[in-house]
């Protein structure tokens, strides 16, 4: 297991579709999201398209531009289908695990390391059809358990292999009120961890880190998995929206407003919140966005703040064990989420250090 710090980035919307960074994938289709794009195109229209999309979109030649531009890690969700006929329920999606395969020796071929995340998100709204029966240890609670032990004893003795996150995203659920928040109860989701722990560490061993989401809420996870038979276990918090960062800290909707400082306190106190766990923190997800509506701002003054939230964020990471920019690449090179875009005037030296 290497000891530098990982400093990479998510290669998101290669293995899973997502329409923020693949647009022209949905253009024409009235499809928002990948299940309601195999409803417009049919099963064998989806399919024509996702293989076509994973074989152009990310390439050897991305990997090597990774690492030449300083990353020395990728973080790489993989769908819960992954295995495809050969894994559980697959029904119109397209498994993927010789991607996965070949992203993992593009990787090991420049010393990148690799961090997967299970691309499933309990208790987050909008991922209802996938989670609805998350409770049932009969059902996808336990196919995404099997798919968990399965990827991680398929590249346990591999060098590119440093870790496995268990969900890509997670929403714990909260009292508000009279009333709760979308979410999942917070007893449910800590069992999966749990079971999530042991399957991966059956399959794989002590060494890969195993990873888990905050799910939005950093002060819930103090002394969690802080008995002796959990080791190496990382705390993952996602940072890439501020107007959620500033949310989650109890800010008024009218947080937006704010500026780049109020923005970095909160990141700052989320991450002590969560480094009370006892845990190591990463984030696995940050960006250059900024939710500052400002009419008199002129786009290169907007450029000018990004750049300075950017740097002010690189700083604020710094000692941690890991963090990943979102996103590598975005086809319309979104300047606030692509790091070709978003990174391309920080010194190598920043990002590699």
């Amino acid at each position: 297991m290497a000891e530098k710090a990982l400093h990479g980035v998510n290669l998101t919307g290669w293995l899973t579709l997502e329409p923020w960074v693949t647009p022209e994938l949905f253009s024409g289709s009235g499809a928002l999201d990948e299940p309601s794009l195999i409803t417009s195109l049919g099963a064998k229209g989806y399919r024509e398209v996702v293989r076509r999309h994973r074989a152009r979109f990310l390439t050897k030649d991305d990997f090597s531009r990774i690492a030449s531009r300083g990353f020395n890690a990728v973080r790489l969700p993989v769908p819960w289908y992954v295995f495809g006929e050969s894994g559980p329920n697959p029904g119109p999606y397209l498994g993927c695990i010789d991607e996965v395969d070949q992203a993992l020796e593009w990787a090991e071929e420049i010393d990148l390391k690799v961090v997967f995340a299970l691309a499933v998100n309990p208790g987050v709204p909008g991922d209802e059809e996938t989670w609805n029966n998350f409770t049932d240890d009969r059902g996808i609670r336990e196919n995404a358990l099997w798919v968990l032990s399965q990827l991680s004893s398929r590249y346990a003795s591999r060098m590119g292999f440093y870790g496995i996150e268990v969900a890509d995203d997670a929403r714990i659920q909260t009292r508000r009120g009279l009333g709760v928040t979308d979410g999942m109860p917070g007893h449910l989701l800590r069992n999966y961890y749990r079971a999530a722990y042991d399957r991966v560490r059956e399959a794989a061993g002590p060494d890969p880190v195993v990873i888990i989401p905050d799910a939005g809420m950093p002060t819930d996870w103090r002394r969690f998995m802080a008995q002796r038979q959990y080791q190496n276990v990382w705390l993952d918090c996602h940072l890439d929206k501020p107007s959620a960062i500033m949310a989650d800290m109890g800010y008024a909707p009218g947080a937006s407003t704010l500026g780049v400082r109020h923005i970095m306190a909160a990141i700052h106190r989320h991450i002590r919140e969560d480094q009370r766990s006892g845990l190591p923190v990463m984030v696995g997800k940050w960006s250059s966005a900024l939710p500052i509506a400002d009419a008199a701002m002129t786009p290169e003054g907007r450029v000018a703040l990004e750049r300075i939230y950017s740097s002010e964020q690189l700083t604020a990471y710094e000692k941690l064990p890991a963090w990943f920019f979102q996103t590598w690449k975005t086809t319309g090179r979104l300047s606030s989420w692509d790091a070709r875009v978003a990174l391309s005037s920080f010194e190598r030296g920043l990002i590699c250090s």
